[in-house]
This record gives C-alpha cells, sequence and structure tokens, in this order.
C-alpha cells in the first residue's frame, strides 16, 4: 500500500474520510463496551512537540495505548525541529526506530519535510496553517449530535485560522454550510478559500464570508470559536483584542441562534474574551464532548494509517 500521511482534510476523499469517521465511531463504541483490540500492538508512534497541547499529546498517547501501541513525547528541546537539527535529518532518523510520526509545529513546511523525507505516515497535530485532526473530532461531535454533518449549518466566529481552515475543509468535503464572521484584516487565506469553493461544487456546500456574526448564526446549528491570540501572536494581542470584541461569543449572540444551536470551542479557551463563562458551561456548549473525540477521532487516524483500516 502506498504511505498516507495525514496532512490536511483537503488531501481525503469524501468517502476516505467518511470511512475514518465511522471507523472513529465503531472504535469508540468499542471502547466503551469493555476495550479495544490491540490493532496496533507492535506500532510505535514519535510525538514531536514545538508547541504544547493538553488535548493532542494526551489524545494521541492514550489512543495508541488503548489500541495496543507504544507513543512517546519528545519536546521542543529534545528535538530543536529546524534549530538543532534539521528537519530531513529528523525524519529520517526517527523513520529507523518509529511506524509514524506525530508533529505538532509552527511552521507547516516541516510537516511537509517531515512527510518527504521519513517515508513512514506523519500525522499533523498542529501547523500554521491547519489542523486536520481538530477538524475530525469536531466533525464527529457534530454527527453525534445531529446524526450528520452534511447540510448542518456551521458558523465560525473570529480569526480565519488554522482552526478555521481545517473545519471548512471537513464542512465542503462533506456537504455541511460553512459561514464565517471576522474583522477585516483576519480573513482566511485565500488558497484556503479556493480549495474549499472546488470541494462545495462536489459536495453542494454554500460558503458565507461576513464581517457580522448575528448575520451568520441566524440559520447556524452550531457556532464555533476560537482564542484570538494563538501561540506566536503574542505580541500582537492588544491590537487583536481591540479587533475582536464584537466578535465574542456570548449569550446575546447564542440567543440570535436558533433554540437547538450547539457551541463549539477547540480549546484552550480565554474565558471573558472569545467565549463567556455562561456560555462555554452553558446548556448549548459541547465544548468537553468535542474535547474528548479528539482520543476517538485520532484513533480512526491511526487505525486507517497504520492498521489499514
Amino acid at each position: 500500500m502506498k504511505k498516507k500521511d495525514f496532512l490536511s482534510i483537503a488531501d481525503f476523499s469524501e468517502s476516505e474520510l467518511i470511512h475514518i469517521l465511522d471507523v472513529a465511531q465503531a472504535l469508540k463504541k468499542e471502547l466503551k463496551e469493555g476495550g479495544n483490540k490491540p490493532i496496533l500492538k507492535g506500532k510505535s508512534m514519535a510525538l514531536v512537540f514545538q508547541k504544547p497541547s493538553l488535548r493532542t499529546r494526551v489524545s494521541f498517547e492514550m489512543g495508541m495505548h488503548q489500541l495496543g501501541g507504544y507513543a512517546f513525547y519528545l519536546s521542543p528541546d529534545e528535538v530543536g525541529l529546524g534549530k538543532r537539527e534539521a528537519v530531513k535529518d529528523v525524519a529520517m532518523v526517527l523513520a529507523g526506530y518509529v511506524d509514524a510520526i506525530m508533529a505538532r509545529v509552527f511552521q507547516h513546511q516541516h510537516l511537509i519535510e517531515l512527510a518527504e523525507f521519513s517515508g513512514i505516515p506523519v500525522i499533523n497535530g498542529l501547523s500554521d496553517y491547519n489542523h486536520p485532526c481538530q477538524a475530525m473530532a469536531d466533525a464527529l461531535t457534530i454527527i453525534e449530535e445531529f446524526g450528520k454533518l452534511k447540510g448542518i449549518n456551521i458558523a465560525f466566529i473570529g480569526d480565519g485560522n488554522n482552526v478555521a481552515v481545517s473545519l471548512m475543509d471537513i464542512a465542503t468535503k462533506l456537504g455541511a454550510n460553512f459561514s464565517i464572521a471576522n474583522p477585516k484584516g483576519y480573513d482566511m487565506p485565500e488558497e484556503a478559500i479556493s480549495a474549499a469553493k472546488e470541494f462545495a461544487k462536489l459536495s453542494g456546500s454554500r460558503l458565507v464570508f461576513s464581517n457580522d456574526p448575528y448575520e451568520i448564526v441566524k440559520n447556524a446549528q452550531v457556532i464555533y470559536t476560537d482564542t484570538w491570540i494563538s501561540m506566536g501572536q503574542e505580541s500582537e494581542a492588544e491590537e487583536r483584542k481591540k479587533a475582536f470584541i464584537p466578535y465574542q461569543v456570548n449569550q446575546k449572540l447564542v440567543d440570535a441562534a436558533p433554540k437547538d444551536v450547539i457551541v463549539m470551542h477547540c480549546l484552550p479557551s480565554h474565558r471573558g474574551q472569545e467565549i463567556t463563562d455562561e456560555v462555554q458551561d452553558g446548556p448549548h456548549s459541547r465544548v468537553i464532548p468535542q474535547a474528548h473525540n479528539r482520543l476517538h477521532a485520532q484513533k480512526g487516524i491511526m487505525a486507517y494509517l497504520l492498521a489499514d483500516l
């Protein structure tokens, strides 16, 4: 079988994405019914981190453990990816030790190089461009809530960032309608928009790009937000806070949406900035089940890449 990586939702067909989500659901059910079969027994994965993360580290380590494999954490100081050691050298060395690499990086180009030179599956745990593992967990959460993704109206409020890119990708690949409201100057990358428009032609998705959050939540079944200031953007913090104040997901905004709307956030959240406590802890919130689904979605991805499921 040709080596596969999981670098972007855009690289996968509708049928492949649905298959991975079906595997994730089956593994989640199996776990609840007594435990997963050790389908990754003898498999190992290096977890290469340039950026810290609670959910990414724990979900990958526990996911591999539950499937019978072994994953271990490599800190930024241990590897020095692209600084202490060239990315291609890290890729080639790790390929002689492990069966797969998960990397959480600043520059997307580092993932591309890891995939190019390693010869083993590489999973994108987050880059400056996208966050495909998060999007798979998001899709799983929406499907569990509404029984489907196709035709669901998703409204993203805030920065056109890496999380938004992957959410837009999976929405347009699988037929959900995607809207985003952001301040001027914080738009989605043009290359991501162009790709999503092509995906939408095939799936029947609708895309809306707006600067008015109240406009896009009117018919939303999902309101999604993310931090205004990501790691590496600390120097822009004050400027960003001023620009994004009208884009806070608060009770007033939620009340402008249909009564069955759910609220999602990839975490970590800055409570009182992009989302209020009232909303994050309220009845519409699915933030914690969404975080838990990182484990199950990533198990689907690992099973697909390493067990040919």
